[in-house]
């Protein structure tokens, strides 16, 4: 495997631009890797390069050279989306590859140079494009080929499709995957651990994509806030997004949060929209991104920007015909907002996006990969993404790991698939891709109900630091988040954020300590306690009442009320830090008379 950002000389096999044409001066990946196959001609070759690198340049020059040299008489390319094989079909028109992207069957137009066709089309008719493979030589380019390993009837379709292909360029911005089926056409090496990983021919991250200036910073946002909803048996659950809980809590949290009925989404909605305000003063046409969980969602949160800009979003539903026409009209405008569902994942390639907000369940590092790549493409230095999404554990380890580089892993431990945060990735996908409505359960009874909820600042993380204090929205401490420049270079990008988190520390420490002397401050001048100091504070309460418990053999729950009535206050999830300290006082008061 090669890792490089380094400028390389093209071969003497390459004297610069082929005579088929390139899409412009190729990038120092783009000409390294070409050199690497052009030294090695290999059969297959797997090329790993972050969304927004530019994978489609790099490979339509291949595609050119080896068309020019007759290595090869002609191209197939296979894509996961029909709106992706129409921009195969687009960019390789515009450097004199003709791709027919309508093909389905029977010989092609002698006008053509290939065709651009889907996995689902291979696993249709695996035997009529092997029939093509034989007749002619043939360069198979797959494109987000961890695709073929969707179902083990596309992998095997495109193993039988292509296995007579004279050259295979498999290509793809995010290799891992969570499952065990093998894709088709790459290599796997065992470690010393005995099991198998993927092995990539060369490979160009997005640490060093980022260094060299040709995908944009991701600044991540992430809100917290109090959820409330009711549960399948009528109970109803109060809770705080990022708090330790269960799964089945978690999921039910976060999906109360996305609820376009509460005032979580309208919040980050409007602070989305003020943050890419502020980014199209320096990219006057910067557009943003919601990705939703499901078309009513989708609906539901294109109204409420209606609401909040004054303006229409453009709405792009899996089922709709229109939908490649949707996205490439938003492409070429000037509008601001467009909501997506299905259509996220490798679908949508718009450069212009600069803001984002994360609305859906898909909890996958695959799919958030993919999300998150739909804003980092580069147009010029100095650009910046950001993204919005909830204070979600596993979300906040993915935006911690942007840089990390993952393979495909065979032959693991059944044993270890429990605790695998990793392990329902394929159903999960699925689900996103087949573009299924979530699951409501039987009959008219729904698994839970969103009573409620609400909307707090929490943290920004950049290139795996946190930055920031609770705020609520509208406050200063969060305007100066969504007010950094929308042109800044990574380390300017670094540098703007440790100064505003040292602005916020001394002003917070020139306030009230006291509950009883913030009760004299105005609310939006009362000191934020940190995610970190208030999940510290509930734990160190829910120690002292599991001692207490023990002690007075009242149960958890007896105490906890109690203490409520005592003290005044919501739930423990709820209670500010001068209340869990209030309780904290107390339970320690109780220990102490008993002993």
């Amino acid at each position: 495997m090669t890792t490089t950002t380094s400028s390389h000389h093209l071969s003497p096999a390459f004297p610069g631009r082929a005579p088929w044409g390139t899409a412009g001066k190729l990038r120092a990946w783009q000409q390294a890797a070409m050199d690497q196959y052009l030294e090695k001609q290999p059969r297959d070759f797997l090329a790993v390069a972050t969304p927004g690198a530019g994978k489609t340049t790099f490979a339509l020059t291949l595609a050119s050279w080896l068309l020019h040299h007759h290595v090869v008489q002609q191209v197939t390319v296979v894509a996961p989306t029909e709106h992706l094989k129409k921009q195969w079909a687009e960019a390789a028109a515009r450097i004199g590859i003709k791709l027919d992207p309508g093909y389905s069957a029977g010989p092609v137009g002698k006008e053509y140079h290939g065709v651009a066709v889907t996995y689902a089309g291979v696993g249709v008719r695996p035997m009529l494009h092997r029939n093509r493979c034989e007749q002619r030589k043939t360069l198979v380019i797959l494109d987000e080929i961890h695709h073929a390993g969707d179902s083990k009837s596309w992998g095997e379709a495109c193993a039988e499709a292509f296995d007579p292909a004279t050259r295979r360029l498999t290509l793809t911005g995010t290799p891992f995957r969570s499952d065990t089926n093998p894709i088709p056409y790459v290599t796997y090496a065992e470690g010393s651990d005995g099991i198998r990983r993927s092995v990539a021919d060369f490979t160009y991250g997005y640490g060093h994509a980022l260094g060299d200036g040709v995908v944009r910073p991701v600044i991540f946002l992430s809100y917290s806030g109090s959820m409330r909803w009711r549960t399948k048996a009528g109970d109803e659950i109060a809770a705080r997004l990022g708090e330790p809980m269960t799964k089945d809590a978690v999921s039910q949290a976060w999906r109360t949060a996305l609820d376009p009925r509460g005032e979580w989404m309208p919040s980050v909605l409007r602070a989305a929209d003020r943050r890419l305000t502020e980014v199209r003063k320096g990219i006057p046409d910067a557009g943003a991104l919601v990705i939703a969980s499901d078309q009513d969602s989708a609906r539901a949160y294109a109204k409420l920007l209606r609401e909040i800009t004054g303006r229409s979003a453009t709405v792009v539903l899996s089922d709709d015909t229109g939908a490649s026409q949707r996205i490439e009209d938003f492409t070429h405008s000037d509008d601001r907002w467009m909501v997506a569902v299905r259509m996220v994942s490798e679908g949508v390639d718009v450069p212009r996006l600069a803001v984002g907000v994360y609305a859906t369940t898909i909890s996958t590092p695959l799919f958030f990969a993919q999300a998150v790549g739909r804003f980092v493409r580069s147009r010029r230095r100095g650009e910046t993404a950001s993204v919005f999404l909830p204070t979600i554990p596993m979300l906040m380890g993915f935006a911690h790991e942007m840089e990390v580089e993952r393979d495909h892993v065979l032959d693991k431990p059944k044993k270890d698939s429990e605790d695998d945060p990793y392990a329902e990735e394929d159903a999960l996908l699925k689900e996103a891709e087949k573009q299924q409505d979530e699951d409501t359960g039987d009959g008219d009874q729904l698994p839970f109900e969103a009573l409620e909820s609400d909307a707090v600042f929490d943290r920004v993380m950049y290139d795996g630091a946190e930055f920031g204090m609770q705020a609520h929205p509208g406050s200063e401490e969060e305007q100066d988040y969504l007010g950094i420049p929308g042109l800044l270079e990574p380390d300017q990008v670094q540098m703007l954020l440790q100064k505003r988190q040292a602005k916020q520390i001394a002003h917070s420490r020139k306030r009230p300590d006291t509950e009883a002397d913030l009760l004299e401050v105005p609310a939006e001048r009362r000191p934020v306690v940190t995610h970190k100091e208030l999940l510290e504070l509930r734990k160190q309460l829910n120690s002292l009442v599991g001692a207490y418990s023990h002690q007075s053999g009242k149960p958890h729950g007896v105490i906890h009320t109690e203490l409520r009535r005592l003290c005044g206050g919501p739930p423990s999830a709820e209670a500010t830090a001068g209340q869990l300290k209030q309780r904290i006082d107390k339970v320690r008061e109780w220990a102490t008379r008993m002993r």
